[in-house]
């Protein structure tokens, strides 16, 4: 209540108080939302890495409770007090109340669908549609399409995945082989997917069920060639936000070459924090973020030209590096995952579970099949499926038939 306190007045004043003091009052907006997420996400890192957690203050500091979706409504805070100082349209010709500024804003940020885990909205692409709503302009189609393939991916696909990739946790790896645990690190990257875009399209047909539009949070991720188009595919909401809030009032790749090395680096890195508070969540973000610096300086000095192999290859690539990292969202601790990979170097030979492989490629194959299908869409200029009822039936029966156990949303710890 006090982020949306802060958030409804400081955007009131920046688009109706005095002009000269605009800028104050949005700066004033994004430090208390910084401040506030700062306090109740990063206060246990912060006690446990530099403070004595025995002593009152530490212990204090490691138990604050972590107020559910603050990552994600802080997020919009921000947008909605920055978007309000650089967009003029807010501005309401009529008598705009403070009262009914405040309405606009807690709907805005507290609309169910995207609450727990996003997708982050940006307040210049949702307040111009509240609007009032009638039932027939509703595309029911979409909706039901859209929550029958978002279950669909969440119980049919993460959560049977899950009870495979459970064995990844520590000490349990220690007992498989290479094999079996490279599979299992493919399955739970493919678990990570369904998971997160499952809700993610949940979340997108719930809103059209009310008549609003959210923007589309993955774009088929595992098919880039390059990491700059994972980070276009991938997690959109949250990579066009890191951009447009962060790297951009950085300097972006306005200011020279090693600047914008530079601001990969600080973006990726404070949007791997932003998922969690433990240090692994930051070297995440750091390893992609070098990986964007490295495939930039690498475009800035050798031109390369595509063709199907080169493509190939670089998607094995790319997959294979996002996979990897995703250890890190498995496994928090880094002892943990230098453990896991000691593991898979020294425990070589066969796959000695089976069972095991078989379910993660079983359940795992939506998964593939999904991104197989869009690029054979894109390859014959598929616009339209006929008779994907059909399919949606197919899902249908899957989600009633031979769902996981149910198990709460990754993303929702974030």
């Amino acid at each position: 209540m006090f982020s949306a306190t802060i958030n409804i007045v400081t955007s009131y004043y920046v688009i109706y108080g005095i002009p000269q003091r605009r800028k104050t009052i949005a700066t004033t907006g994004v430090i208390f939302n910084l401040i506030i997420l700062a306090f109740f996400k990063y206060s246990p890192l912060f006690a446990s890495t530099f403070l004595n957690t025995n002593d009152s203050i530490g212990h204090f500091l490691l138990t604050i409770p972590l107020p559910i979706g603050i990552s994600f409504f802080t997020f919009e805070g921000i947008s909605l007090v920055v978007d309000v100082y650089k967009e003029q349209y807010f501005r309401d010709s009529n008598h705009y109340s403070l009262a009914n500024h405040a309405k606009r804003t807690i709907f805005f940020i507290s609309f169910f669908p995207h609450l727990i885990s996003g997708p982050i909205l940006k307040a210049h692409e949702f307040l111009p549609q509240i609007s009032e709503k009638k039932v027939g302009t509703i595309n029911w189609n979409a909706c039901v399409k859209n929550l029958i393939l978002g279950y669909f991916l969440k119980m049919v696909v993460a959560d049977n995945l899950k009870d495979f990739t459970f064995w990844m946790q520590y000490p349990y790896f220690q007992s498989f082989s290479s094999i079996s645990l490279i599979f299992m690190l493919f399955g739970y990257s493919c678990q990570i997917f369904a998971d997160f875009a499952g809700y993610s399209i949940i979340a997108i047909g719930m809103a059209k069920l009310f008549g609003y539009n959210f923007i589309e949070n993955f774009n088929f991720p595992y098919i880039s060639t390059s990491f700059s188009e994972f980070w276009r595919r991938w997690h959109i909401s949250l990579s066009s936000f890191l951009k447009e809030y962060l790297y951009i009032p950085l300097g972006g790749n306005r200011k020279g070459k090693v600047r914008t090395y530079v601001n990969l680096l600080i973006t990726m890195t404070l949007g791997g924090l932003w998922h969690g508070a433990a240090w692994s969540y930051a070297i995440w973000g750091l390893f992609h973020g070098t990986a964007l610096a490295v495939e930039r300086l690498y475009r800035d000095y050798i031109p390369t030209k595509s063709n199907p192999i080169v493509s190939l290859f670089s998607g094995i690539f790319v997959f294979s590096f996002v996979t990897l990292a995703w250890l890190l969202f498995k496994l928090p601790k880094i002892e943990h995952v230098i453990a896991f990979l000691q593991s898979v170097y020294n425990n070589y030979s066969f796959a000695d579970n089976p069972p095991l492989v078989t379910y993660i490629v079983l359940y795992s194959l939506p998964v593939i099949l999904y991104h197989l299908f869009y690029l054979v869409k894109e390859r014959f200029s598929i616009k339209q499926i006929k008779y994907d009822f059909i399919i949606y039936s197919i899902l249908l029966f899957l989600i009633l038939t031979n769902s996981g156990s149910p198990g709460s949303f990754i993303y929702f710890q974030f």
